[in-house]
């Protein structure tokens, strides 16, 4: 995945450094203070992480070792639909790999990638709490119940 480089504007160092005094500049705050910055911008490149580690005055590689530890967290920016298929273990045996490959197929993405129109991104997720309509794809917060490969295109299409 090649990263993505953008160049942060004076409010937007403004706006991350009153997103980190708002938890007191508080090392131990890092997941809030990435939350509500997430929250802000839509994802967390390196840009933003490196502002965030010297108002908290940390090193970058702290900062960027908890966003990539935390599945919550992204560096690259989602679509405008995010897709998320569970992958847990209900989902897993009841199919969720092949809806997954067919959403691949059909978006021509791999997970953790945006379509090059900014429509949609793809994501898997260890476990949405809906077991019993396994497997379950989500576009958004709309979720989708015992979806099959063949029911792919027509719930994209809904968003195309």
């Amino acid at each position: 995945m090649s990263s993505i480089h953008i160049k942060l504007k004076e409010q937007d160092c403004q706006d991350i450094k009153e997103i980190c005094e708002t938890f007191n500049n508080d090392q131990g705050e890092l997941i809030n203070v990435l939350h509500r910055t997430q929250e802000h911008f839509g994802y967390l490149p390196a840009e933003i992480q490196e502002v965030i580690a010297d108002n908290l005055n940390m090193s970058l590689a702290k900062v960027y070792g908890v966003v990539t530890f935390y599945s919550f967290f992204t560096m690259t920016p989602k679509g405008q639909h995010p897709i998320s298929i569970c992958t847990g273990t209900a989902c897993y045996v009841r199919g969720a790999e092949k809806v997954l490959e067919e959403v691949k197929k059909e978006l021509k993405i791999n997970v953790g990638e945006t379509t090059p129109d900014g429509k949609f991104s793809l994501s898997c997720l260890r476990c949405v709490g809906a077991c019993g309509l396994a497997p379950v794809l989500m576009i958004g917060d709309k979720t989708y119940g015992r979806v099959s490969p063949e029911d792919v295109k027509t719930i994209l299409g809904e968003f195309k």
